[in-house]
């Protein structure tokens, strides 16, 4: 569906024999075969072209997980537009950011987040919204002056549409990632990364029409939509698509069995909870075959605990970056004993090397330097920020940030994060953001914000704070006034007042060192079941 050999191959499961197989499936709620995606994805796209967009035009795509997301994408990426996936935890503010430094035309949203994004719409290059209904009753907002509703989109013919399949370097998508500087940049995906994406994992994961996905990751995440959705679809597979909130331990386990599930993808926050979950002796769950996980390495009471619950399940543990086309490298189950802290060894087609960050020389085995990245899917480009996109990627090659090594035999371990990335329940939480609203508080004269351990979310932010004398600014006051300006997950969950930041020799602040000392604010431990029982 991205080029002009994907929408054939489309096409002709959409009339072949195929057609009627199962392609999406919204967690208690409706499944799409591949005819009905095919001709949905149609309609949209003739109804977009109705609105007036054209080829490298902007569309915005602020929706929760829904059937109607991946029709969506199909059809702007089909008539060789670029989808704008929009993080709906984001705030007002933050939307405006994005949709004007993109220059987006045309806004899908649902209605739940209209209230959200109407006060600064006039601020932003958007002229159309089509407001979408996820669930009767929440998401219908009538009589909102301006918006179009979806049926503008679904009543438009199912032909395909006249306008010429775009080609491997056409982009097709625009993810935002909060960005080192505080701004957040927009990576900027082609056609041909996003094919050659699809093909890796495909390749890498043995996919066939049998493969069934659980999918529980916002869609606005590569994770929840390049990776594993979309190799699935090419290879004619099912997926099953989870709610974008209130997923629980209870739910996924509903899914898996309802549906056969083979794979899943669980952020390591979600499988802490499903080993400490008292009922799980009592499950069984025939069909599952493969465990996926990224964002940080799973700890190790867990991974004891899903091998002597789920003796046969395939653990993966995988690292990547949207910058760097995804997901990069897999750790097998095999591997794992001998090299249990490492994120493993690369996808097909993809190379690593670890590069003296200040020489740009590659570094011998087992010796610490910046991670390096080439596959035919990292994205090459940020929109509009060449000085960026020339200090990120290099020939071909992604830098990523992440201070590593690569051992001899071929196994990479992230060792700390160059641009000092937080994780928390799997969302990437960059500090120079939360740092960069804090500076605007009269009463904090400087501040470093670090992540520390959390049990729910891995990792949550802590801001240590050197406060102003005149200003007696208290912690309730500060995340207060951090959530009033970032989205809920950005905001720092503990404060710390300091008299002074330490620093090196140069003034440069000891970041690690600042996590070291505060990382008893929170326990990477997680509630342990009894292994014998």
């Amino acid at each position: 569906m991205f080029t002009g050999i994907i929408t054939r191959q489309w096409l002709q499961r959409a009339r072949g024999r195929a057609a009627e197989r199962p392609a999406l499936t919204l967690q208690s709620g409706d499944t799409w075969t591949y005819a009905q995606l095919a001709e949905r994805s149609r309609r949209y796209a003739n109804g977009l072209w109705e609105q007036r967009v054209r080829p490298g035009d902007r569309v915005g795509i602020l929706m929760c997980n829904s059937l109607e997301y991946v029709a969506l994408y199909l059809a702007i990426t089909r008539l060789g537009a670029i989808a704008v996936r929009l993080n709906w935890r984001l705030t007002a503010n933050e939307l405006r950011y994005v949709l004007a430094d993109s220059g987006t035309s045309v806004l899908c949203v649902h209605g739940r987040f209209v209230e959200r994004i109407e006060p600064v719409l006039e601020e932003t290059p958007v002229r159309t919204v089509v407001r979408f209904v996820l669930d009767p009753g929440v998401d219908e907002v009538d009589g909102v002056a301006g918006m179009l509703p979806q049926r503008v989109l679904e009543k438009a013919v199912a032909t395909e549409p006249e306008v010429a399949e775009p080609d491997v370097d056409t982009p097709c998508m625009l993810m935002y990632t909060s960005g080192t500087t505080g701004f957040p940049k927009g990576a900027l995906w082609t056609h041909g990364n996003t094919v050659w994406f699809a093909a890796m994992q495909a390749l890498y994961w043995n996919y066939d029409q049998s493969a069934v996905h659980l999918s529980t990751t916002p869609m606005f995440h590569v994770s929840g939509f390049e990776d594993w959705l979309l190799p699935v679809l090419f290879r004619g597979g099912h997926v099953v698509v989870m709610r974008s909130t209130g997923i629980t331990v209870e739910s996924v386990v509903a899914a898996i069995s309802q549906h056969r599930v083979r794979d899943v993808f669980l952020v390591p926050a979600l499988i802490y909870q499903l080993m400490s979950w008292p009922e799980l002796d009592d499950v069984e769950l025939p069909s599952w075959r493969r465990l996926l996980t990224g964002g940080s390495p799973l700890v190790r009471w867990a991974v004891d605990a899903i091998r002597t619950r789920f003796p046969d399940l395939r653990l993966e543990q995988a690292y990547g970056l949207t910058e760097g086309g995804g997901m990069a490298t897999v750790m097998s189950p095999e591997a794992l004993e001998g090299h249990p802290t490492s994120v493993g060894r690369p996808l097909p087609l993809t190379e690593a090397k670890v590069v003296d960050p200040v020489t740009g020389t590659e570094v011998p085995p087992d010796t610490d330097g910046e991670l390096w990245l080439r596959s035919p899917s990292v994205c090459g480009h940020y929109w509009g920020k060449p000085e960026e996109t020339a200090q990120t990627f290099v020939d071909g090659w992604c830098r990523t940030g992440d201070l590593a090594r690569i051992t001899g035999d071929g196994y990479i371990y992230i060792i700390d994060r160059l641009k000092d990335m937080i994780v928390s329940g799997g969302e990437n939480v960059y500090p120079a953001e939360i740092e960069n609203v804090l500076a605007e508080h009269p009463g904090i004269v400087e501040c470093a914000v670090v992540g520390v351990p959390d049990a729910k979310y891995d990792e949550t932010p802590c801001a240590v704070i050197v406060r102003d004398a005149r200003h007696a600014v208290a912690e309730e006051e500060v995340i207060a006034y951090c959530r009033a300006h970032l989205a809920g997950y950005k905001c720092p969950r503990h404060v710390v007042f300091v008299d002074t930041l330490p620093r090196n020799a140069s003034g440069k602040i000891l970041k690690r060192q600042l996590r070291e000392e505060y990382q008893r604010l929170g326990s990477a431990a997680q509630p342990r079941r009894e292994l014998s029982q």
